[in-house]
């Protein structure tokens, strides 16, 4: 959820930070041309001025002074502004002609900004407001003002800046503005980082105690003290509804352990009875064995009943173990057993491998899978037992060669009370598995089953190395 909450917190925070940059760098360019501008403006009505003074050629020289001296005076005022500033200036004719001009031999071209500010000023306006200039652009910035005499426009002042230094202010500006969204946005996503982490804390918590619940570890609950309060309040819930489930499996746990033992003792009684009555019935009667057989099944579905409550009740007493040890010791146990139904158990594993279990309850699960396995496997054929260290776990595999499972079997098998259709016949109460799986769980171990090539079936018990 945080993968997919943090980006859109972050693109979002982008684009307010991109809406509020754009803009301001904008007009941060457009004050600097401005105050280019003004001065370049300030500097061409200076010269327009002087230029008043000086007769070019007019039929009536203005009054007061030698022309000749003032021509020249203002040829030195744009020779030095030109060399002190590297900005071109000059005073050119009505036709565009120069008449003094700095640098010597400088041109005004008769296409682009430049003759469109020389017509405007001719036609005795202000020079039009010169296009924005940007970084990446090397234009250059055109300023004209009209040489008025007599109220009639007799010349025309241009000036002609290069725009490097204009540019790389803008650029100085833009890199600031750069440099001030990037720690925004920087301080941005830590902000995100903290306030995702401070909504998805307790969804974390939660995820991990339901987890833990699946998993069997009933007293897991959650520390409603921080985070929203909507999810605060959704974690005192979910405390609460784990302590109800918790109550239900007690009472459910304690009802079939209560129930098992009170039934225990009639039955017994009855199974006495029966043993009793059959005394006075002839010999050969078929009936009394088939009740004392159902009486038998019945009881061992009782105690089945009875370690399977106290089994999920069990907490586990784990501790570092021998588990090749343990397995040996239960071929060993078992390979009378085999022996009888022409069945060839073997054990194949390293001699010691330890990991973290407890030993009575591992041997208990350990003898259920062995026993269902010699249970399908037919005469000839192999149960196979495997110990094998993986990582950080021991994996105990019983392989048989019975007839195994389908898909749809293999997803129920360890149900309580579960057995396949096609082996109704084969003795048993559909609790040993079950059992198996309580017991392997309150020690952290895990019961798994897949189908065994050619034919069969693998039980795989996975035991930690380390407990914690």
């Amino acid at each position: 959820m945080r993968a997919r909450l943090l980006p859109l917190l972050i693109v979002l925070m982008a684009g307010i930070l991109m809406t509020l940059g754009l803009p301001l760098a904008a007009g941060m360019a457009a004050v600097r041309q401005q105050r280019v501008v003004v001065d370049r403006i300030d500097d061409t009505a200076r010269f327009a001025a002087l230029a008043q003074f000086v007769g070019y050629r007019t039929p009536e020289p203005p009054e007061g002074g030698d022309s000749g001296d003032r021509q020249l005076s203002l040829q030195h005022e744009l020779a030095r502004y030109e060399k002190l500033y590297g900005i071109r200036a000059g005073v050119f004719s009505r036709e565009g002609k120069p008449l003094t001009v700095a640098p010597a031999g400088w041109v005004l071209p008769r296409r682009g900004e430049s003759w469109a500010a020389f017509q405007d000023a001719l036609a005795g306006r202000r020079s039009r407001d010169p296009g924005q200039i940007w970084p990446w652009r090397h234009d250059r910035l055109t300023v004209a003002s009209p040489v008025i005499r007599d109220s009639d426009v007799v010349a025309v002042v241009v000036t002609d800046s290069p725009t490097g230094r204009l540019r790389s202010l803008i650029l100085r500006d833009w890199l600031l503005i750069a440099a001030g969204e990037t720690a925004a946005m920087l301080v941005a996503v830590a902000a995100a980082f903290r306030l995702t982490g401070w909504v998805l804390k307790p969804v974390r918590t939660l995820d991990v105690a339901a987890h833990d619940i699946a998993t069997g570890r009933m007293k897991s609950r959650v520390v409603a003290d921080s985070g929203p309060p909507e999810l605060r309040r959704l974690a005192r819930s979910f405390n609460e509804m784990a302590d109800n489930v918790e109550d239900v499996l007690e009472q459910q746990r304690a009802f079939v352990a209560d129930a098992s033992h009170q039934l225990r003792n009639p039955l017994s009684a009855l199974l006495l009875r029966i043993d009793l009555l059959a005394l006075d019935l002839p010999e050969g009667h078929t009936e009394v064995g088939s009740v004392r057989a159902e009486g038998k099944r019945l009881a061992r579905v009782l105690d089945d009943l009875l370690d399977l409550a106290l089994a999920e009740h069990a907490s586990g007493d784990g501790r570092l173990t021998d588990i090749a040890e343990i397995v040996t010791d239960r071929v060993g146990a078992w390979s009378p057993v085999a022996d009888r139904g022409k069945i060839a158990l073997t054990y194949r594993g390293p001699s010691a491998a330890t990991g973290w279990a407890d030993p009575v309850a591992l041997s208990s699960a350990l003898d259920a899978v062995v026993d269902n396995a010699l249970k399908f496997t037919p005469e000839n054929a192999r149960v196979e037992v495997t110990v094998a260290v993986s990582g950080d776990r021991v994996d105990i595999t019983v392989a048989d060669g019975g007839p195994g499972l389908t898909e749809e079997e293999l997803a129920r098998i360890g149900d309580r009370f579960w057995r396949s259709s096609r082996h109704q016949n084969v003795s048993g109460s559909g609790l040993g598995l079950s059992i198996s799986r309580a017991l392997l769980a309150a020690g952290g171990a895990t019961l798994s089953y897949e189908p065994n090539r050619p034919t069969g079936l693998r039980a795989t018990i996975a035991v930690p190395r380390h407990g914690g």
